[in-house]
């Protein structure tokens, strides 16, 4: 058997990505000619406490209809102590894409592995298991991210991130953008970046569109880094889409649909049991972290009725008063679909102390009033469009008694962290307590709103406590029993690949006590 000859210009790529990393560095990789099969990287997701899912997809021209690919799986880095091996076929139906599951595995340690196929082996990637149900656990580190555009600028944020020593990460929607090209002759700095192709629709869109974005080595590093738990919003498929309404109401979104979710697995590391039935995937999951936590996470696209009172001639959001639009007000009206708000309700564990909901947007109020006759103005794409479900979600949430409820958001571009009650109308009292912290997490390069907008719409709402939409990063988490806390990490240039970060504010939330304070100024 030939061993496969290191690849010096990949690791060149990734080694850039991780200039000044103090940390171990998994970027081996090998290849045995001169076409790269693993030029998309390697991925880890959906840990449990003896299985999860390792992931790669074959790239390179002339791939046969299927390719026989191992995995192994050891307890270091140098495979002297290997754990588990098997071998799966990469089919061209499902993009040659590898989802490896392997099982019996020790819960809370961690592992490292590795592919092979066609005389090319992988880079070297680290990944761990959950603790067991019942083990007493003493903290958990992890980080949010979401909404990381192509041609908005460069991954600085994920290069910074795989520097960091974290259990986990949670995506939480936007991993792609579907639109078409566009100029991005405002970029400073390095040559801006553009999309390959049209607008998404058909599967070979899609399948391009992730390979082009998983073509950075800054993305790469971290997905070889740590285990992800991912979802999904609306630009892995289009724009404000909501069930089968699309923002352009294409009278074929079904089938666009189809291929959006059929794409989204094939690149995910999702196991084979979640492979789409048609346009349909199952998305929302139950983690458990020891006994420390539970990870909840949630789809806010599929199942949720089209916005209220669209632009005429199309579907999607818009911003106006709810005396413009009394269906605000609709009760029947839910942003997760009725069996997926009911699975929410059962899912609130009140045995551990921190319940963690993953989902993809804004949760807390946020009133753009800015003209005192228009009172109460909103964005409909968010919960703000939905704000019955809203309430019914907090309410249901607040009568199975969780202890200490933390929802996690993205999409909006800025970062946000606020305090949730079931009313935002009325003042904080007994009648209306905080129920929940949020922390919804800024863009990794996604560009947001002007931040003077924001700043005038803060004074209207004041359970929002951090509101700023000129930061691009991440939020990094450390949570113990005692407490959560987290620091709100920002690129310095965006469209510096190298750039570094700088904490632009740190908060913590005592065990207990809803709500975050400032850590910034102690």
């Amino acid at each position: 058997m030939n061993t496969p000859t290191p690849s010096p210009q990949r690791r060149r790529l990734l080694l850039s990505a991780l200039a000044g990393s103090t940390g171990p560095l998994f970027i081996r990789h090998a290849r045995a000619d001169s076409v790269e099969r693993f030029a998309l990287g390697i991925a880890s997701g959906c840990p449990r406490p003896s299985t999860l899912v390792l992931w790669t997809r074959l790239s390179g021209s002339e791939l046969p209809a299927q390719v026989k690919v191992d995995w192994e799986l050891a307890e270091d880095e140098g495979f002297t102590k290997p754990v588990a091996k098997g071998q799966e076929l990469a089919f061209a139906a499902d993009g040659h894409s590898v989802h490896a599951e392997p099982a019996g595995l020790k819960p809370d340690r961690w592992y490292w592995y590795r592919f092979t196929a066609l005389g090319a082996r992988s880079m070297t990637g680290r990944t761990r298991t959950a603790p067991a149900p019942d083990a007493k656990v003493s903290e958990l580190r992890f980080a949010i991210a979401s909404c990381q555009r192509w041609d908005h600028g460069r991954y600085a944020a994920w290069a910074d991130m795989a520097r960091q020593d974290l259990d986990l990460v949670l995506f939480l929607g936007d991993y792609i953008y579907e639109y078409a090209a566009v100029s991005n002759a405002s970029a400073s700095g390095p040559a801006p970046r553009v999309h390959l192709g049209g607008l998404c629709r058909s599967l070979d869109d899609y399948r391009q569109r992730y390979a082009q974005y998983k073509s950075d080595p800054a993305l790469q590093a971290m997905h070889a880094r740590a285990p992800w738990i991912v979802t999904w919003d609306d630009h892995e498929v289009d724009n404000d889409w909501a069930g089968d309404s699309s923002q352009g109401l294409e009278a074929d979104f079904p089938q666009r649909r189809v291929a959006a979710a059929q794409a989204y697995w094939e690149h995910m590391p999702f196991p084979k049991a979640l492979r789409p039935r048609g346009h349909e995937i199952r998305i929302h999951e139950r983690y458990d972290w020891g006994q420390l936590a539970r990870i909840i996470s949630v789809d806010g696209r599929q199942w949720r009725d089209p916005q209220v009172c669209p632009k005429p001639g199309r579907g999607g959001s818009n911003t106006l008063s709810i005396k413009d639009c009394p269906d605000f007000l609709d009760p029947r009206r839910s942003l997760l679909g009725a069996a997926q708000e009911q699975w929410l309700a059962q899912s609130w564990d009140a045995s551990r102390p921190w319940n963690l909901l993953a989902q993809q947007t804004l949760m807390a109020r946020m009133n753009w009033q800015e003209n005192p006759e228009r009172p109460g103005v909103y964005w409909t794409d968010g919960w703000d469009g939905y704000p019955l479900a809203r309430r019914r979600l907090l309410s249901e949430m607040a009568a199975r008694k969780p202890r200490n409820a933390v929802v996690l958001g993205g999409d909006v571009h800025a970062n946000y962290v606020a305090d949730l009650r079931a009313d935002f109308d009325l003042p904080v009292g007994a009648g209306n307590p905080v129920l929940a912290t949020e922390f919804c997490g800024t863009s990794i390069s996604s560009q947001g709103l002007d931040q003077s907008r924001i700043d005038r719409a803060l004074p209207h709402n004041p359970h929002l406590r951090y509101g700023r939409g000129d930061q691009h990063g991440y939020m990094r988490f450390q949570l113990s029993q005692a407490k959560l806390e987290v620091e709100l990490r920002s690129v310095k240039e965006l469209w510096d690949a190298g750039s570094a970060l700088e904490v632009s504010a740190r908060f913590a939330v005592e065990s207990g006590r809803a709500g975050a304070h400032s850590l910034s100024d102690t």
